[in-house]
This record gives structure tokens, sequence and C-alpha cells, in this order.
């Protein structure tokens, strides 16, 4: 292949970048208030990023992979590598650490979740937002309070819930608590990314 072909095929992998950012941005039904916050870009960098009027670079790629979940090839259209394994970070948030078994932004969302025992913890809000939650229980124990109802679940348990009803989750203990959990995009955002 020349120089030339391998400039022109440059050039258009550069351009699909902005069109890829926004997508994976709506998918996740994210505002570019919300990204700059979580990456430290401005809004203004991240629109014309977003429509081609600013030409990326590794400094502003890298957060962005990052905020996304995306390997950062898959957002300058690198070839697949043919390795269909997730090898994500985990990410800490309200000390539990949440292990992400999906790559793809929007939609569903597979979350391994590690609870800290927390005995005698008790409800300090009940939390409501939009979207249904899904949460299998592999070790330990976790508390539940939805509405009304006040349950333990034990290993091998499985719970789902409209998360319009107000809801609070937390491991009774004595030891740490592991589930698997899948989130929808609103989910994703109260319980991972706040």
């Amino acid at each position: 292949m020349d120089a030339p072909d391998e400039t022109r095929q440059t050039q258009q992998a550069l351009e699909q970048v902005g069109p890829r950012l926004r997508q994976l941005r709506l998918e996740r039904e994210a505002t570019l208030a919300d990204l700059a916050a979580e990456t430290g870009i401005s809004v203004s960098t991240l629109s014309r990023l977003e429509s081609g009027q600013r030409k990326p670079t590794l400094e502003l790629l890298l957060p962005l992979a990052r905020a996304h979940r995306v390997a950062l090839d898959e957002l300058v259209d690198a070839p697949e590598t043919g390795d269909p394994r997730v090898r994500l970070t985990p990410l800490k948030r309200h000390g539990r650490t949440y292990l992400p078994l999906t790559r793809r932004p929007g939609g569903v969302q597979a979350f391994k979740m590690v609870m800290p025992p927390r005995p005698g913890a008790e409800p300090d809000e009940l939390r409501t937002h939009d979207g249904y939650e899904w949460m299998y229980v592999l070790s330990g124990r976790v508390r539940l309070v939805l509405g009304t109802r006040d349950l333990v679940l034990g290993p091998g348990e499985v719970v789902e819930f409209d998360t319009r009803t107000p809801h609070w989750v937390e491991n009774p203990g004595p030891h740490p608590a592991e589930v698997l959990a899948l989130y929808g995009p609103q989910g994703e955002r109260m319980h991972v990314r706040s």
C-alpha cells in the first residue's frame, strides 16, 4: 500500500471519531456537561470533537475511552484483534467495587459488584430513578429495602424491581457480598457513575 492510500485511510478514520464519540455519549444518555464533568475536558472541546471541528489527540481520547468504557481502538476504528474477552478496569464507588462485564455503552450493562459488610447500617434515604434493576447474589448477604418491604437475600437469590419504587441496598455482613447486577442507563448512572 502506498503512502497516499495510508494517508487517506488515516484521514477517514479520524473523520469517524467525532460521530462515534457522539453516538457513544447519546447511547449512555449523557449530556456534554455530564461528560465534561467526568473527563475534565471542556464542553466546547467535546462539542468540537464530536462535530469534527477539532482533531482528536491521544490526550483527549484516553479519558473519553475510559468514560465510555470502550477500548481506545474502538474510538479510532482499529482492526479487530479477535479476542472477545472483556478486560475492563474495576471501579470503586461508595465503598463498593464494580467490575464491568460488558464493553458496549448504552442499553443494559452487567457488573459484578463486591459490597463490603456494613453491619447495623440502616437506610438513610431510599432512592428512586427511572429504570429496572436485576441482582443475583453470588455470595454473602444483601439487604434490600424496597418500598415497605425489607428483604435479606442469600446466595442464589435473585431480585428484579422497578427503580421508581424507593429502594436501598446494603450488605448486612458479616462477610463481603458478591452480586451480579444488570443496570439500564439510568441505574448505571446512579450506581456506577455518580
